[in-house]
């Protein structure tokens, strides 16, 4: 070093590493001899000349910029160090990896609904991801006037056209505007297919978009609640049955008192079908009428002499009857 005077070598990286920053530009510094490029894992390193793209490399290590990168820059091959002179050169740094971004609407998209002239309000959240695709329309489009470009970046612009896309594809063919989760697969890849196909153009690809949750207005989403609990419920007399078993179950004060309404309702069905048992009986014993002693207690023999007991009253109206033959009220035969 001492036969270049004052010069110094350069190291050049990427500095202050960011996780969010998808490139970062090395620039406004001169490279001198015995300079050494330093690629980590997951990041590309461009070289820049005047504007212009000069070489890609993306094996990582530390590399010396004299031997083992100027030889292969498409201008500058025959480059040589002069004793004062360095490359007025920039080096653009690509992150490689894939991103997670978190995404939500900023507004309520009004979705066209039958009987809603305003349409449906509905906010919708979730995730994508993306990475670098094409480096050279990353730099025609982008990188060419700017130090950095970060995920945000990225984020603001699928925002700035995500609500069209949004009414585009969940207005698609008739969807349940009611249970937007079942077909957010599905809508998640209709989405994810025109923002990639848009991001490309500035050498982002998007490579997978997802619908965690769609939220409605408040008086919306209880009308969704109530139906749905309707369909859970079903027949009544089964859930006041599984509810009452889950508090016996539970036990405590509120098992105890299940426990209590099931030893109520027990008692009662079995009562009923007592009762109905002893009305069959009686049915069987006296299919025609009652018992002539329930119906007046003292009986009166019949004129034929048969032995023949006739009831002192009507078994229909209650009449005394006097012993005769018919009713004197009604006229039933006696």
């Amino acid at each position: 070093m001492g036969l270049f005077g004052g010069q110094m070598a350069n190291v050049v990286e990427w500095e202050e590493y960011r996780d969010d920053v998808i490139f970062w530009k090395w620039s406004n510094k001169e490279i001198k001899r015995g300079s050494r490029l330093v690629i980590r894992p997951g990041q590309d390193a461009i070289f820049l000349y005047n504007g212009k793209v000069e070489g890609v490399f993306r094996d990582e290590g530390s590399f010396d910029i004299e031997s083992d990168i100027i030889p292969f820059l498409s201008t500058l091959k025959g480059f040589k160090f002069g004793f004062n002179s360095g490359i007025r050169a920039e080096v653009l740094f690509i992150n490689t990896k894939e991103f997670t971004v978190k995404w939500g609407t900023r507004n309520a998209v009004n979705l066209p609904a039958p009987g809603l002239p305003g349409g449906l309000p509905v906010r919708a959240f979730g995730t994508f991801t993306c990475r670098v695709s094409d480096h050279m329309a990353l730099i025609d489009r982008v990188a060419g006037i700017r130090q950095q470009f970060t995920v945000d970046d990225v984020k603001e612009r699928v925002l700035a056209g995500l609500d069209p896309l949004l009414m585009k594809w969940i207005s698609r063919e008739g969807k349940d505007l009611f249970n937007l989760q079942i077909n957010a697969s599905e809508i998640g890849r209709g989405i994810c297919e025109d923002l990639d196909m848009e991001m490309r153009r500035i050498g982002i690809a998007i490579t997978g978009f997802s619908i965690q949750s769609v939220s409605y207005p408040d008086e919306i989403q209880k009308m969704i609640n109530k139906t749905a609990s309707q369909s859970m419920v079903g027949d009544m007399g089964r859930y006041q049955q599984m509810a009452m078993a889950e508090g016996m179950e539970k036990g405590g004060a509120g098992g105890q008192m299940a426990a209590d309404m099931a030893g109520m309702q027990m008692g009662m069905m079995m009562g009923a079908q007592m009762a109905d048992q002893m009305m069959k009986q009686m049915n069987q014993t006296n299919p025609g009428q009652a018992d002539p002693g329930q119906a007046g207690g003292n009986t009166a023999a019949g004129p034929s002499g048969t032995g023949m007991k006739k009831p002192n009253f009507c078994p229909d109206c209650g009449t005394k009857t006097n012993g005769a033959n018919f009713c004197p009220n009604c006229g039933r035969k006696l």
